[in-house]
Parts: C-alpha cells; sequence; structure tokens
C-alpha cells in the first residue's frame, strides 16, 4: 500500500471516524482504523462493535493494499505534522511509513482479515433530511438523555416518523425533551431508539449545511448516511414512554416571559443553588407566581437569593419547587425570544412550550417543597 494525501483531507477524514475507536476493550484491533484503497480512493473505518464509521477520501495512490493501525497514535501524528503532503505506506516488515517533508515515523500494524466486518443492514425504513435539521434535533433533545444504564431504553433518543412528520424524545425520569419537523417526502411511519452516545458522535460529525443525510432504520440497526461518511449503530430494544400519555394537555396557571430574562434569572440563582447541587431535592429553587409577576428564590446554607420578573400571567397564583439545572438545560436550547410556561398543580408537570409554533415541548417534574 502507498499513499499521498494532504493533511487537511486526511484529518477531517480522522477527526469522523475516531469517534467509533473502542476506549475500553481487551481487542486490540478494535483500537485500530482500518486503511483500505480502493482505485484513486482510501476508506477509513473504525468499529467498536456498537459504532461503526466508514469515511471514503479521494487521494493519490500508487499501491493498493489495505492495514489496520492504532486509531490514537495515527491521529495524534497527523495532526502535529506540517500542513503539506503526507507520503504513507506500508513496509516489507508491515510497518506504516509516515514521511513528511523531515519527518518519518513507523508504526506497528494488524491484520486487516482480523478487523470486524461492519453489520450489513437491510433498510425497511428511511428518511432525508438536512444535516442542519438533524443537527439542530439532536443537539436540543440529548441533554435530556439518561445516563442510568439499568433503564437502558432511555439512555437514547425515540426516533418516531408519524403522519410524514419526525419527532425526537428524550426522557430521563425527571425531564422530557421532544422536538419535531415535518418531512418533505411522504414516508412510511416508524420508530427507533437510537443510543445517546450514537447521537453524540454523529453530532459532531453533521455539518451546519443543507447537504443532506439519509436515516435508515432495520431490525435492531440504524445506517447514517452522508456524501463521505456512513455511520452504523445498533438501535435500543425495548418499550419507550408513551410520551404523548404524559404530556399534559391542560394548564392552570401559564405565563408568558422573556426567554432570557428567565434563563438569566436561574443561572444567577443557580450560583446559590448549586452549591448543594447533590442535595438538589432538599434545596430546590422555589418558583412563585403571581398577577403578572415571577419570584425566583433559593436558601440554603450557602445563602439565600431573589429573583423577581414582569411577565404576562394567566390562570392561578402558585408556588412550586424546581432543580434549577433541568430548566436551565431547556432554555439554553431555545431561540425564541418569548416563550410559554404551563404549569398545572404545585406537583404535576410544568411545560415549556413556543408561542409563535408547536415545534418543541420541554417537560420538567417539579420537586416538592418543604412546608
Amino acid at each position: 500500500m502507498k499513499i499521498v494525501c494532504y493533511k487537511d483531507n486526511i484529518l477531517k477524514a480522522l477527526n469522523s471516524v475516531v469517534k467509533g475507536v473502542a476506549s475500553k476493550t481487551t481487542m486490540p484491533i478494535l483500537e485500530g482504523i482500518l486503511i483500505q484503497t480502493n482505485d484513486n480512493e482510501i476508506k477509513l473505518t473504525t468499529y467498536d462493535l456498537e459504532i461503526g464509521i466508514e469515511y471514503v477520501m479521494e487521494c493519490e495512490v500508487k499501491e493498493q493494499g489495505s492495514t489496520v493501525v492504532n486509531a490514537i497514535m495515527f491521529n495524534e501524528i497527523m495532526r502535529k505534522l506540517p500542513d503539506t503532503e503526507i507520503h504513507i505506506s506500508l513496509n516489507e516488515n508491515n510497518f506504516l511509513e509516515i514521511e513528511c517533508e523531515g519527518s518519518l515515523y513507523k508504526l506497528a500494524t494488524m491484520n486487516p482479515e482480523e478487523f470486524p466486518e461492519l453489520p450489513k443492514i437491510e433498510i425497511e425504513n428511511s428518511i432525508e433530511l438536512e444535516q442542519n435539521i438533524l443537527k439542530t434535533m439532536i443537539r436540543k433533545t440529548i441533554f435530556a438523555v439518561s445516563s442510568e444504564e439499568n433503564r437502558q431504553i432511555f439512555t437514547g433518543c425515540l426516533f418516531e416518523v408519524e403522519n410524514n412528520k419526525l419527532n425526537v424524545v428524550a426522557v430521563d425520569g425527571f425531564r422530557l425533551a421532544l422536538r419535531n419537523v415535518y418531512l418533505q417526502n411522504k414516508v412510511n411511519d416508524f420508530k427507533a431508539v437510537i443510543p445517546g452516545r450514537t447521537l453524540n458522535e454523529i453530532n459532531k460529525i453533521l455539518l451546519e449545511s443543507f447537504d443532506t443525510i439519509k436515516i435508515g432504520i432495520a431490525k435492531n440497526q440504524a445506517l447514517f448516511e452522508m456524501e463521505k461518511c456512513k455511520i452504523v449503530t445498533r438501535t435500543l430494544d425495548g418499550e419507550f414512554l408513551n410520551y404523548k400519555s404524559v404530556i399534559p394537555t391542560n394548564w392552570e396557571t401559564r405565563i408568558k416571559v422573556n426567554k432570557n430574562n428567565l434563563q438569566n434569572c436561574f443561572e444567577r440563582i443557580s450560583l446559590i443553588s448549586s452549591s448543594s447541587i447533590e442535595k438538589e431535592k432538599k434545596y430546590p429553587v422555589k418558583v412563585s407566581i403571581d398577577i403578572g409577576k415571577v419570584t425566583i428564590s433559593c436558601t440554603n446554607q450557602t445563602g439565600d437569593a431573589k429573583e423577581e420578573i414582569y411577565v404576562s400571567t394567566e390562570g392561578k397564583n402558585l408556588e412550586v419547587g424546581f432543580n434549577p439545572k433541568y430548566f436551565l438545560d431547556s432554555l439554553k436550547v431555545i431561540e425564541d425570544e418569548e416563550v410559554f410556561v404551563e404549569f398545572g398543580t404545585s406537583i404535576s408537570p410544568c411545560l415549556v412550550k413556543s408561542v409563535e409554533n408547536n415545534d418543541y415541548v420541554y417537560m420538567i417534574l417539579p420537586i416538592r417543597l418543604k412546608e
């Protein structure tokens, strides 16, 4: 194998595929990148048996071949080489030689035939959408994915297509995030739960562009395809929460508030509440709603704080407690100038919704206030 490429091009490819390298494994081959030539292209592949990533890039191929090299070492050397032409070849002793100006590195390699094949997926349903749309939908829901492995189904996001609308839903037992978008082409209804870890890695690869990405769903696998990059992942088994049944349809108290003003208040109050973050159920932030006004306060051993903002209010006066982090996580990803915040009782879920349209809902469970 003998190839010539430019640093910028191979770094772009490496930045995508290293996200599929196994970090904790007893199989050294999974810590490697499979490099394969094909005419005037090379294909880089990583696979940790859960996520597999392929990236195809054009380069000058002087001699065909394939090999596996340690991903971290290879990536770090490439990053630190000069911004110019790089010569990569496999010598007679199966060492990968990397030459660039006055630099020469020789890396041990592994047998490419031992590298596991990515699953072959027989796609049952698929959708296409712009990369920037998917990137936004992931960013605005992924924070609500559960980290508890004993409830594995909630460690992923539900991708549900219903009536030509894609709903992406995350839930962790304390909050729920829902974003949706109408699809341009007619597609079948389907649902699948994609692991949160996979979505985090995909989000780093996605571009803020109108280029499309195709999402294909099979029985227990999903495929994300872009122009040069392909990501394969397993889907999560189990029954996801029937989220429509838990989102309240009625409210008893509603405020319309400037999103930035509310976010700033919660951020300042969090300076006091965060000092007892591990005791957040014991020391919640109290939200008091009166006619035309919301008071947000917190008292603990560190001190106390109170913020007042003037808002448009409807319905009953109310006092309710919250973990401020859950409110902040939702507010930080909202771009609207104003939002509705809808409340039931002091122990029922609260909703944060758009004033203008209905493309998102954030649901936050309250914390019971001490008398």
